[in-house]
Protein backbone atom coordinates (compact mmCIF):
# COMPACT_ATOMS: atom_id res chain seq x y z
CA UNK A 1 0.00 0.00 0.00
CA UNK A 2 2.96 2.37 0.90
CA UNK A 3 4.43 1.53 -2.32
CA UNK A 4 1.76 2.64 -4.36
CA UNK A 5 1.17 6.19 -2.05
CA UNK A 6 4.67 6.96 -2.79
CA UNK A 7 5.67 5.72 -6.33
CA UNK A 8 6.54 8.40 -8.75
CA UNK A 9 7.07 11.05 -5.37
CA UNK A 10 9.93 13.65 -5.38
CA UNK A 11 9.15 14.09 -1.83
CA UNK A 12 7.43 12.56 1.10
CA UNK A 13 7.34 14.57 4.55
CA UNK A 14 5.88 12.50 7.32
CA UNK A 15 4.45 14.40 10.14
CA UNK A 16 3.30 11.39 11.89
CA UNK A 17 3.35 11.74 15.83
CA UNK A 18 1.31 9.96 18.74
CA UNK A 19 -1.85 11.99 20.29
CA UNK A 20 -1.31 13.83 22.94
CA UNK A 21 -4.00 11.58 25.62
CA UNK A 22 -3.67 8.96 27.52
CA UNK A 23 -4.50 6.42 24.82
CA UNK A 24 -1.76 8.51 22.63
CA UNK A 25 1.08 8.61 25.35
CA UNK A 26 0.81 5.16 27.01
CA UNK A 27 -0.91 2.54 25.04
CA UNK A 28 0.14 0.98 22.09
CA UNK A 29 1.41 1.35 19.42
CA UNK A 30 4.74 2.67 20.84
CA UNK A 31 7.07 2.61 17.82
CA UNK A 32 4.69 3.86 15.51
CA UNK A 33 6.74 6.48 13.95
CA UNK A 34 9.85 4.88 13.98
CA UNK A 35 7.61 1.70 12.55
CA UNK A 36 6.26 4.05 9.95
CA UNK A 37 9.47 5.72 8.81
CA UNK A 38 10.35 2.28 8.18
CA UNK A 39 8.14 0.79 5.84
CA UNK A 40 7.89 4.31 4.52
CA UNK A 41 11.85 4.37 3.32
CA UNK A 42 11.51 0.40 2.55
CA UNK A 43 8.59 1.61 0.13
CA UNK A 44 10.42 4.44 -1.78
CA UNK A 45 13.43 2.17 -2.38
CA UNK A 46 11.44 -0.43 -3.45
CA UNK A 47 10.04 1.88 -5.78
CA UNK A 48 13.23 2.96 -6.66
CA UNK A 49 14.06 -0.65 -7.84
CA UNK A 50 11.80 -1.56 -9.58
CA UNK A 51 11.73 1.11 -11.62
CA UNK A 52 15.39 1.55 -11.63
CA UNK A 53 15.04 4.97 -11.25
CA UNK A 54 17.97 7.26 -10.74
CA UNK A 55 15.58 10.24 -9.69
CA UNK A 56 16.46 11.47 -6.38
CA UNK A 57 13.63 11.26 -3.49
CA UNK A 58 13.61 13.75 -0.36
CA UNK A 59 12.12 12.36 2.83
CA UNK A 60 11.18 14.52 5.16
CA UNK A 61 10.67 13.98 9.24
CA UNK A 62 9.03 16.50 11.57
CA UNK A 63 10.64 15.83 14.98
CA UNK A 64 11.19 18.08 18.10
CA UNK A 65 14.27 19.84 19.32
CA UNK A 66 14.00 17.48 22.17
CA UNK A 67 15.34 14.92 19.80
CA UNK A 68 18.99 15.39 20.11
CA UNK A 69 20.92 14.65 16.42
CA UNK A 70 22.42 11.28 16.70
CA UNK A 71 25.35 12.63 14.41
CA UNK A 72 26.65 15.10 16.67
CA UNK A 73 26.67 19.07 16.17
CA UNK A 74 23.79 20.23 18.97
CA UNK A 75 25.72 21.53 21.85
CA UNK A 76 25.88 19.34 25.29
CA UNK A 77 22.80 19.92 27.10
CA UNK A 78 23.15 20.62 31.42
CA UNK A 79 22.62 17.92 33.16
CA UNK A 80 19.18 19.14 34.39
CA UNK A 81 17.86 19.31 30.66
CA UNK A 82 19.97 15.38 30.47
CA UNK A 83 18.07 14.28 33.60
CA UNK A 84 14.78 15.81 32.52
CA UNK A 85 15.30 13.98 29.03
CA UNK A 86 15.96 10.68 30.77
CA UNK A 87 12.77 11.09 32.43
CA UNK A 88 10.68 11.70 30.01
CA UNK A 89 12.44 9.45 27.48
CA UNK A 90 11.76 6.31 29.88
CA UNK A 91 8.11 7.91 30.97
CA UNK A 92 6.98 9.17 28.04
CA UNK A 93 7.30 6.66 24.95
CA UNK A 94 6.56 9.11 22.32
CA UNK A 95 9.82 10.95 23.20
CA UNK A 96 11.73 7.74 23.01
CA UNK A 97 10.46 6.57 19.28
CA UNK A 98 10.91 10.11 18.08
CA UNK A 99 14.32 9.61 18.92
CA UNK A 100 13.99 5.73 17.40
CA UNK A 101 12.80 7.35 14.06
CA UNK A 102 15.53 10.07 13.79
CA UNK A 103 18.34 7.36 14.45
CA UNK A 104 16.79 4.95 11.63
CA UNK A 105 16.84 8.00 9.47
CA UNK A 106 20.38 9.38 10.18
CA UNK A 107 21.90 6.05 9.49
CA UNK A 108 20.35 6.20 6.12
CA UNK A 109 23.62 7.55 4.42
CA UNK A 110 23.96 8.88 0.52
CA UNK A 111 26.37 5.64 0.35
CA UNK A 112 23.70 3.35 0.99
CA UNK A 113 21.13 4.75 -1.53
CA UNK A 114 22.45 7.71 -3.39
CA UNK A 115 18.94 8.34 -4.56
CA UNK A 116 17.65 8.92 -1.39
CA UNK A 117 18.19 12.16 0.93
CA UNK A 118 16.61 12.82 4.20
CA UNK A 119 16.22 15.92 6.84
CA UNK A 120 14.27 15.65 9.99
CA UNK A 121 12.73 19.06 10.98
CA UNK A 122 13.11 19.59 14.22
CA UNK A 123 10.20 22.38 15.55
CA UNK A 124 11.66 24.65 18.62
CA UNK A 125 8.56 25.07 20.98
CA UNK A 126 5.53 24.22 18.51
CA UNK A 127 2.26 26.44 19.18
CA UNK A 128 -0.72 26.35 17.22
CA UNK A 129 -0.91 30.20 16.50
CA UNK A 130 -3.04 30.19 12.40
CA UNK A 131 -0.48 33.03 11.08
CA UNK A 132 2.56 31.81 9.25
CA UNK A 133 5.37 34.82 10.27
CA UNK A 134 8.56 34.60 8.84
CA UNK A 135 11.43 31.99 10.01
CA UNK A 136 14.56 30.72 10.43
CA UNK A 137 16.38 27.17 10.21
CA UNK A 138 19.72 26.36 12.55
CA UNK A 139 21.83 23.77 13.06
CA UNK A 140 20.90 23.22 16.40
CA UNK A 141 18.67 23.88 19.16
CA UNK A 142 19.14 27.76 19.91
CA UNK A 143 17.52 27.60 23.40
CA UNK A 144 17.73 25.56 26.85
CA UNK A 145 15.14 23.27 26.46
CA UNK A 146 12.64 24.38 29.03
CA UNK A 147 13.02 27.52 28.98
CA UNK A 148 9.45 28.47 28.07
CA UNK A 149 10.02 31.93 26.26
CA UNK A 150 7.13 33.19 23.60
CA UNK A 151 10.39 34.17 21.34
CA UNK A 152 11.62 30.54 20.79
CA UNK A 153 8.30 29.22 19.18
CA UNK A 154 7.50 27.78 16.05
CA UNK A 155 4.24 28.28 14.82
CA UNK A 156 2.72 25.05 13.07
CA UNK A 157 2.06 27.39 10.09
CA UNK A 158 5.96 28.14 9.93
CA UNK A 159 7.09 24.01 10.12
CA UNK A 160 4.86 23.06 7.52
CA UNK A 161 6.43 26.56 5.63
CA UNK A 162 9.90 24.96 6.07
CA UNK A 163 8.86 21.69 4.78
CA UNK A 164 7.09 23.11 1.58
CA UNK A 165 10.13 25.21 0.80
CA UNK A 166 13.00 22.30 1.87
CA UNK A 167 10.51 20.34 -1.00
CA UNK A 168 10.53 23.04 -3.14
CA UNK A 169 13.83 25.24 -3.39
CA UNK A 170 16.66 23.06 -4.20
CA UNK A 171 19.22 25.37 -3.10
CA UNK A 172 17.46 25.05 0.91
CA UNK A 173 17.68 21.31 0.60
CA UNK A 174 20.97 20.95 -0.97
CA UNK A 175 21.86 23.31 2.48
CA UNK A 176 19.67 21.20 5.46
CA UNK A 177 20.10 17.49 3.35
CA UNK A 178 21.36 14.88 5.73
CA UNK A 179 20.97 17.41 8.73
CA UNK A 180 18.51 17.88 11.34
CA UNK A 181 17.99 22.04 11.18
CA UNK A 182 15.85 23.70 14.15
CA UNK A 183 13.48 25.69 13.01
CA UNK A 184 12.28 28.91 15.06
CA UNK A 185 9.84 31.82 14.13
CA UNK A 186 11.37 35.02 13.54
CA UNK A 187 10.27 37.89 15.86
Amino acid sequence: YLKDLTRGCDAVVSCLGHNMNFKGLFLPPRRLVKSSVERLIHAIEENQKSSFSTKKTKFILMGSDGVANPLGGDDKRSVTQRCALSIIRNLVPPHKDNERAASFIVTKRKEDNPHLEWTVIRPTDLVNDGVGTKYELFAKPQKYLFAGSSECVATRANVARSMVDLVLAEDLWDEWKFKMPVVHNLS
